[in-house]
C-alpha cells in the first residue's frame, strides 16, 4: 500500500479505493490526532460538494469523529475555502471536506483543515495514516454520554458569501458576468455573492444533480464557457471548479485567463497599491516561463515551489507573502482566507477590471504565455512516484531536457490526485512541443503499465 494522503487529502473512486470504512477510519484517526491536545470535547466541522457520493462519505467520517468522542458540525454543501475561514471563525478543532474537486464523479476526497483553517502538514497525515495502519491502538472508544454527536448547519454558506463581500466591497453594477458553476459547490455562492454586488449574472451549469459535477463544465473544460461569453456580450466569464477552491476565467474576448495569468493582473494590482507584501508572489515549478518573466519585467519577485496549493502555503507562511497560487487556479489570498478560494480571487480580479476601467484581455497582456503542453500518461497508482527508476524513461527524459535547453523545459512530475505522470513542455514551436510531450508519455505508460 502506497501513501494515503495525496498533495490534496485521501483521493479514490468512491465505495471502491475510498470506503466508507476508510472514511470512518479517517473520522476516527483524524479527530483523534488533531484534537488530542484538547481538555475540552473537541468539535469538528465537515462539508462536502455536490457529488452523489457526499452523503455516503460525509455521515460514515461524521460516524467516526463521533465514536472517538468528537463533536461533529455538519454544513452541507460549500466550496472547500468555505470550511477553511468557518473552521477558524467559530474555533472549532479541526474541519473536513469530502471533496475530489475538478476529478469527475466517480472520485471523492477526504482534506483536513486544522484549528485555524490550513491544510495538514506531511507529519500530521503520517500520524493519521499510521493509527488507521494501526488498527487505532490506544485509542479509547467512550461510551454513554462521552459519544459525540452531530450538529446541523445551513445557515453557513450565506456566512461564507457574508465574509467574501465584506472582504473586497466591490460594486459590480454594469458589468455582465458569465459563471460556470461546474454543477458544485460554487452554484449558489458565487451567483449569489455576484449579484448581490450589482452584477447582471448568467448562470450555466449550476443545478447539480449528484452526478453530473465537473462533467464538460468548469475549469477543465471551458470551451461553452469561451462561447457563451462572446454571444452574451459580456465583460468575463468564471468559471469555478468543483469544490470551487480555483478560478479560471475568459475574457469578453472569448479568450482563456489563466491562474498565472489572473496572479499577474492582481499581483500587479496589489503592488501598485502597496499592499503586495515583499512585492512577491509564490507560484510553482509549472507556472508559465512568461509568469516569470513578468515578474522580472514589474520589479515582482517570484519564489517558486513543486506543485501542490499546500506548498505554495506553506512557502507563503514562511516568507510572510500575501498572494500566491498554481497556473490551474488555485490562488490563495492569505490576509482574507487560508486556502484557495474561487469565490475571493473572481473578487479580486474584478475589483482590477472595475478599479483601472480595461478590459480583462488588455489587463492580461501584463505578460505572455509561452507555449506549452502538458499530457498525461496513465500509470499503476502504486508505480506513478517511480517513474525515472526505468532506464528508457530516465534516458529519454535526459535527451529531451538537452533539445530544450536554453529555449524552454521539460518538467515530469506523478500527479498528486489520480494514476498519472504528466508531462509538461515548453518551447517556442507549439506542434513540436505537443508531438515531443505526446511522444514521452506513450513511452511512459507502455514502460510502465
Amino acid at each position: 500500500m502506497g501513501r494515503l494522503f495525496g498533495t490534496d487529502g485521501v483521493r479514490g473512486v468512491a465505495n471502491e479505493e475510498l470506503t466508507p470504512t476508510l472514511a470512518m477510519e479517517l473520522g476516527q484517526a483524524g479527530a483523534y490526532v488533531l484534537t488530542r491536545e484538547n481538555e475540552h470535547k473537541p468539535t469538528i466541522m465537515v462539508g462536502c460538494d455536490t457529488r452523489i457520493s457526499g452523503d455516503m462519505l460525509a455521515n460514515a467520517l461524521m460516524a467516526g469523529a463521533c465514536s472517538v468522542g468528537a463533536n461533529v458540525v455538519y454544513v452541507g454543501v460549500v466550496p472547500t475555502p468555505a470550511v477553511a475561514y468557518l473552521t477558524r471563525k467559530y474555533k472549532v478543532d479541526a474541519g473536513v471536506v469530502i471533496s475530489a474537486s475538478h476529478n469527475p464523479v466517480e472520485f471523492n476526497g477526504i482534506k483536513f483543515f486544522d484549528g485555524n483553517g490550513y491544510k495538514l502538514p506531511d507529519a500530521l497525515e503520517d500520524e493519521i495514516e499510521e493509527l488507521i495502519k494501526s488498527g487505532m491502538e490506544g485509542v479509547k472508544f467512550p461510551t454513554g454520554s462521552s459519544v459525540g454527536k452531530i450538529k446541523y448547519r445551513t445557515d453557513a454558506r450565506e456566512e461564507y458569501i457574508n465574509h467574501a463581500m465584506k472582504a473586497i466591497p466591490v460594486s459590480l453594477e454594469g458589468k455582465k458576468i458569465v459563471v460556470d458553476c461546474a454543477e458544485g459547490a460554487a452554484f449558489y455562492t458565487s451567483v449569489e455573492a455576484l449579484k448581490e454586488l450589482g452584477a447582471s449574472v448568467v448562470a450555466i451549469h449550476n443545478n447539480p444533480d449528484g452526478t453530473n459535477i465537473n462533467a464538460n463544465c468548469g475549469s477543465t473544460h471551458m470551451e461553452e464557457l469561451m462561447a457563451r461569453v462572446v454571444y452574451e456580450g459580456a465583460d468575463i466569464g468564471l468559471a469555478f471548479d468543483g469544490d470551487a477552491d480555483r478560478l479560471l476565467a475568459v475574457d469578453e474576448k472569448g479568450q482563456r485567463v489563466d491562474g498565472d495569468q489572473i496572479m499577474a493582473i492582481v499581483g500587479n494590482h496589489m503592488k501598485n497599491q502597496g499592499i503586495l507584501k515583499d512585492n512577491t508572489i509564490v507560484a510553482t515549478v509549472m507556472s508559465n516561463l512568461g509568469f516569470f518573466l513578468m515578474g522580472k519585467a514589474h520589479g515582482i519577485n517570484i519564489e517558486q515551489t513543486k506543485v501542490g496549493d499546500r506548498y505554495v502555503l506553506e512557502r507563503m507562511k514562511e516568507i510572510g507573502a500575501n498572494l500566491g497560487g498554481e497556473q490551474s487556479g488555485h490562488i490563495i489570498f492569505l490576509d482574507e482566507n487560508t486556502t484557495g478560494d474561487g469565490l475571493l480571487s473572481a473578487l479580486h480580479l474584478l475589483q482590477v477590471l472595475v478599479e483601472t476601467g480595461k478590459t480583462l484581455s488588455e489587463l492580461s497582456s501584463i505578460m505572455e504565455v509561452l507555449p506549452q503542453a502538458l499530457v498525461n500518461a496513465r500509470v499503476p497508482n502504486h508505480k506513478k512516484e517511480s517513474y525515472m527508476e526505468y532506464p528508457e524513461i530516465a534516458e529519454a527524459i535526459e535527451e529531451l531536457s538537452g533539445k530544450f535547453a536554453g529555449e524552454g523545459r521539460v518538467l515530469i512530475r506523478p500527479s498528486g490526485t489520480e494514476p498519472l505522470v504528466r508531462v509538461m513542455i515548453e518551447g517556442k514551436d507549439q506542434e513540436q512541443i505537443e508531438r515531443e510531450a505526446r511522444n514521452l508519455a506513450e513511452l511512459i505508460q507502455n514502460v510502465m503499465l
